[in-house]
């Protein structure tokens, strides 16, 4: 497809971002193994999440969707069904690793699989600690296919060695199967929503006052809940870093998440010299959020270490975007991470960005960027290599330049973000409305 090019007016206007993929991927889960009926508004019907609420339902749960409002029937901690067939997460890495500490504990046999992107990335993360929990998970070759064969747990002391919200999450879904208290330590906090969430539907989830250690109690007594999903983060990012970077720009996003273990881009942009207020903040079925206001600025470069990268890392592509329009040296290392995400991350981010005439040399767990002005384009063929936020972070490179660009595999967008180029439309046009 073509992809818009540079503007001189700027960006303009206000939006507002689908509902959270993280929180919708829970909402879903959540709500089927709890008893009543559950209400999601401003559900992230896009393919990821759909792909979790497909399961479920091959799962025994009756779920009724109109847009973006969903409806689930609840049925239980222990109400779930055995599947008739094989569960198809298509590319939800996320709910395929929740869903695997679920299934654990359950009282049959299932199998999960995915598409070519999902059967490529790591499973033996969540599946040895599982198996300290006494779960039965058979891999093949450390990927999906996945077969659980469903068993009594027992409660588990661990301590991580990945910082991964998902196989936190998938601990603390097995843990409320236990036969007793489970506790879970992190050496970095990483996003708490399966935390929040659960105490909200009535379970007794405790997390010490440093963040780093976790505790559950088994068999607690859900009970269906009415939940409004604030906006995704991980979505505004997109236009946070459009605004920042394309001259003359200043937009609202409305009504957006700002979970504390989510805002890492926030703290970066800041001390890259950007131009963000926060304003309006509330509360959300437990959760923070507020409208931000972006302006475009002239950045600074920075360097990022592992220490940081938990509270960014779905946000990385972006950040390179960040320090590719600074003018000077950044650094990002400590995200090895990427390399098992729907794609080779680094690799990629740097074989796009040097399509653009970006200065972007890769290391073994990051990158280093040689920020400036201007660009030269060296190809002007970007392709997404089927990975969602990659697509969307070349199209909003694409606003800086003045050449014109084409985006191949832009289909993979609609994974997290179906109308990504319609709400990019609403503040390229703003002005001429």
């Amino acid at each position: 497809m073509k992809l818009k090019s540079f503007s001189k007016n700027g960006l303009h206007g206000q939006i507002s971002v689908p509902g959270d993929k993280s929180i919708s991927h829970r909402g879903l889960i959540l709500g089927a193994i709890s008893d009543g009926t559950t209400q999601l508004h401003h559900f992230l019907a896009a393919d990821d999440c759909l792909s979790t609420l497909n399961a479920l339902k091959d799962l025994g749960v009756p779920i009724t969707r109109k847009n973006d409002f969903l409806t689930i029937e609840g049925q239980g901690l222990t109400g779930l069904k055995r599947p008739t067939k094989s569960l198809d997460m298509g590319n939800a890495g996320t709910a395929t690793r929740l869903l695997a500490g679920l299934l654990a504990g359950q009282s049959f046999n299932s199998t999960l699989i995915g598409d070519s992107s999902l059967s490529k990335r790591p499973m033996g993360r969540v599946q040895t600690p599982l198996q300290q929990m006494g779960a039965k998970i058979e891999l093949t070759d450390g990927h999906l296919p996945m077969t659980i064969t469903g068993q009594k747990l027992h409660s588990i002391d661990y301590q991580m060695t990945v910082a991964s919200a998902q196989v936190k999450s998938a601990l603390i879904f097995a843990a409320l199967q236990a036969d007793e208290k489970s506790t879970i330590k992190e050496f970095l906090p990483t996003r708490d929503h399966t935390e929040r969430l659960l105490n909200k539907f009535g379970a007794n989830i405790t997390t010490s006052d440093d963040g780093y250690t976790i505790t559950v109690e088994p068999h607690p007594h859900l009970v269906g809940q009415d939940l409004t999903i604030p906006g995704d983060m991980s979505s505004a990012a997109f236009f946070i870093t459009a605004a920042s970077i394309i001259p003359n720009s200043k937009i609202t996003i409305l009504n957006v998440g700002i979970n504390p273990t989510r805002t890492g881009l926030l703290k970066i942009l800041e001390k890259m010299g950007g131009k963000v207020k926060i304003i309006n903040r509330s509360q959300s079925d437990g959760e923070p959020t507020a409208d931000l206001e972006i302006e475009s600025a002239q950045l600074k470069p920075i360097k990022i270490t592992s220490k940081d990268i938990p509270d960014v890392i779905d946000e990385l592509p972006l950040v390179a975007l960040l320090a590719a329009a600074a003018n000077g040296v950044s650094e990002v290392t400590g995200a090895l991470e990427l390399r098992v995400k729907e794609t080779d991350r680094i690799s990629t981010i740097v074989t796009e960005l040097q399509k653009l005439g970006i200065k972007i040399t890769e290391l073994t767990d990051g990158f280093i960027i040689d920020g400036r002005d201007d660009w030269q384009i060296q190809d002007s063929k970007l392709d997404s290599h089927g990975d969602h936020r990659i697509g969307m972070m070349l199209a909003i490179a694409a606003l800086r330049v003045k050449e014109p660009l084409t985006l191949e595999n832009e289909d993979a967008i609609s994974i997290s973000y179906p109308q990504f180029f319609d709400d990019l439309k609403e503040i390229e046009d703003a002005d001429s409305n």
